[in-house]
């Protein structure tokens, strides 16, 4: 029996019914499943697999290294379009108006598309891993399975940035807005070139990106810290900071978000 057709259960059948709404919803949406989750393995088999064969100094592959860097490409992307694009789209055609006018408590629907956010990350990561292994990049269990999870806990961190462009902007411009915040994003963060080659002012503007600290922490935990000055990784990097930039920008989007959906819902409850 699928969690729709239950009754009864209060909040956590809610929760539950709802998350696997929205994962089923997608799975059903190719178009989504291919711009969003498929991309990032597309972009590392053109642009990865061809540096496989090159190595740092301490005999980790360039390879595995662009392996971080997609992974948090497609984890950012997906937390800003399933939160950001999603949610802005919903509430053009009126839906979270009636789901307003539902018994359904509206933490079901922000769960439902922060499970669905997860849910599709892991599978962003896992499918750049099988095409890195297909591609003869081998990892360290060790060092993957950390950059894996840290790289997944950057689509929560995130989530709450594409809530509040739903939130904060015209709905029919949110797609838009999350294509002109997430592109410039990923090449100030060093995800699609090493900021060693991009002109000086990426380099200067990095370390104020909280993108930028998910890649860090992500490359640090693949490789010796010493070795990826090329990516903006300083002598004095702490891993403490880069944390502290990601919670902390969590947080303010959080606060920024909560502000957004007080304001619509003042408008779109019935």
């Amino acid at each position: 029996m699928s969690p729709t057709a239950r009754r009864g259960g209060g909040l956590a059948a809610a929760l539950w019914a709802q998350s696997w709404t929205e994962v089923v919803k997608v799975l059903r949406t190719p178009e989504y499943l291919v711009g969003v989750v498929v991309l990032p393995a597309i972009l590392f088999a053109m642009f990865g697999l061809a540096q496989s064969s090159q190595r740092l100094p301490s005999g980790t592959g360039v390879g595995v290294i662009l392996f971080g860097s997609f992974s948090c490409y497609g984890v950012v992307s997906q937390a800003l379009f399933s939160m950001g694009g999603d949610i802005a789209q919903e509430r053009a055609k009126g839906w979270l108006r009636r789901l307003f006018a539902t018994p359904m408590p509206m933490i079901a629907y922000f769960v439902g598309k922060l499970v669905l956010n997860i849910v599709f990350s892991v599978g962003i990561v896992l499918l750049i891993s099988a095409v890195a292994l297909f591609g003869g990049i081998r990892f360290e269990l060790g060092p993957w399975a950390a950059a894996s999870a840290i790289a997944v806990t950057g689509s929560v961190a995130f989530a709450t940035t594409g809530t509040a462009i739903a939130y904060w902007v015209r709905t029919r411009a949110a797609t838009t807005i999350v294509n002109l915040v997430f592109l410039p994003l990923s090449f100030l963060s060093g995800y699609f070139m090493p900021l060693s080659v991009l002109p000086k002012v990426f380099s200067d503007v990095a370390p104020w990106i909280p993108t930028h600290h998910l890649g860090l922490l992500v490359w640090t935990s693949l490789a010796p810290k010493d070795e990826l000055h090329f990516l903006g990784v300083s002598a004095d990097f702490s891993p403490l900071r880069s944390w502290s930039i990601v919670v902390g920008w969590f947080v303010l989007m959080t606060v920024v978000t909560g502000l957004g959906y007080r304001r619509a819902a003042r408008r779109e409850q019935p």
